[in-house]
């Protein structure tokens, strides 16, 4: 290991949390504190609902047909916009996140909807909160804000939580862009690019968002060597940063 491990993602993380949770997940301007009001925080969590339902279709089409998941894990949480669809079909669903802020924001909307069925913990790199195994761990548009030496492990340990049979659908970016002269590849490996999130302007001071782009060989590599033998992806693009979208299951026994 090169250098000292980059933490600074954590303290931006939560620091999104404690001043704009909305803003942090979903970066439009209108899910700042200034501009939310009740409908455009109706709107936010309904967004979650066709996410979930494109999810679960998704791996009933192209994984296992007859897909039911009764523990689910979604890695990343935020303030729990996956977690109230999830919650709907699932019989338990644990949330995972980096920040305590996030985490109080998402056990309120679980409190003021009076769901029982969801757990919240606290995360870090060794997932040392996680004792149990999923039959579905999740995670959306969260990688890329974690620089890929940590992202690489934490995607390892993730691995290690999915019962036999299992299912996951984890999203990581790959490439940016404005790296098509170079055909995806960036200038340097691993490079992280911090960005200046949509809306802000030269007087806001706003935390850093990286956009990490991650080796998919080396995701790949941890997938087959923990005995997954065949994937779906799907491709993203999130304003030029482009992204897989990985569906796969674990050996059943």
């Amino acid at each position: 290991m090169n250098g000292p491990i980059d933490m600074t993602t954590d303290s931006a993380w939560e620091e999104w949390g404690r001043r704009e949770p909305y803003f942090g997940v979903i970066t439009h301007p209108k899910y700042r504190r200034s501009h939310m009001n009740e409908d455009t925080k109706r709107e936010f969590f309904e967004s979650g609902g066709p996410h979930v339902h494109y999810v679960l279709t998704t791996i009933q089409g192209c994984i296992d047909k007859n897909f039911a998941p009764r523990k689910i894990l979604d890695f990343g949480c935020g303030v729990g916009r996956l977690l109230l669809p999830f919650a709907a079909m699932a019989e338990e669903v644990v949330g995972l996140d980096v920040s305590p802020s996030m985490l109080q924001e998402a056990r309120r909307h679980c409190e003021q909807r009076g769901l029982s069925n969801i757990r919240l913990l606290l995360s870090d790199d060794g997932l040392s909160t996680l004792t149990d195994k999923f039959d579905l761990i999740h995670s959306f548009i969260v990688f890329q804000h974690i620089p890929v030496e940590r992202g690489r492990v934490i995607f390892s340990k993730l691995l290690q939580h999915l019962r036999p049979g299992g299912v996951g659908a984890i999203h990581l970016t790959y490439s940016k862009m404005h790296y098509a002269p170079t055909q995806g590849a960036p200038p340097r490996p691993n490079q992280s690019a911090p960005v200046i999130a949509r809306g802000a302007t030269p007087i806001d001071v706003d935390p850093e968002i990286q956009m990490n782009p991650y080796n998919v060989n080396q995701i790949l590599f941890a997938m087959q060597s923990s005995g997954v033998s065949r994937f779906h992806t799907e491709f993203t693009d999130h304003g030029g940063e482009l992204g897989v979208f990985l569906f796969f299951q674990t050996p059943v026994g």
